[in-house]
């Protein structure tokens, strides 16, 4: 949020000056980069199967447990202490193989997030490489994502931050 408020306040409040000093800003929507991409849909694609194998495991599992509890729940009244305390474990364990798979591969650090990661990390690179030689070969000092809020490139020669840091650490 405050990225973006100082990232409007520059664009607001520098623009004469940018265009005084014959500084080039320009944008893109990354967004729509990613989504044009042929290589998004390709690493979407793979992306895809490995999600469908995970749905496939955590659907056998959910079959196994079910079919268990149905077990357990027709033949309790036949089923002497000693098997319904086998069934019942075996329940438990099953269930707990489920709620480990789901942790694992759903999770907030789970597979499918790595998956996606290793997936799109390297697209973005790409992205980020080309707007950057787009960038210098077109003479832009600045590339501001419209997706995302945030400058892309810039010129080092053109960055204040240590100035500012100065600034507010010399008060």
């Amino acid at each position: 949020m405050l990225k973006r408020l100082i990232l409007v306040m520059v664009l607001a409040f520098g623009a004469a000056s940018f265009a005084e000093d014959g500084l080039r800003i320009a944008h893109v929507d990354s967004k729509l980069i990613f989504d044009g991409y042929k290589g998004t849909k390709r690493a979407q694609e793979e992306y895809d199967r490995q999600v469908a194998k995970w749905e496939q495991q955590g659907n056998l599992l959910q079959k196994e447990l079910a079919a268990i509890k149905e077990k357990l729940d027709k033949q309790v009244l036949m089923l002497s202490d000693e098997k319904k305390r086998e069934l019942e474990a075996e329940y438990n364990k099953k269930d707990t193989e489920l709620k480990n798979f789901i942790d694992r591969v759903y999770g907030r650090k789970g597979e499918l997030i790595t998956e996606n990661e290793k997936v799109s990390a390297p697209i973005i690179q790409l992205i980020r490489k080309a707007i950057n030689e787009i960038a210098l070969q077109e003479g832009y000092d600045m590339v501001v994502d419209r997706a995302t809020g945030a400058v892309v490139f810039w010129k080092k020669e053109n960055d204040l931050t240590n100035k500012v840091l100065e600034y507010l650490n010399n008060r």
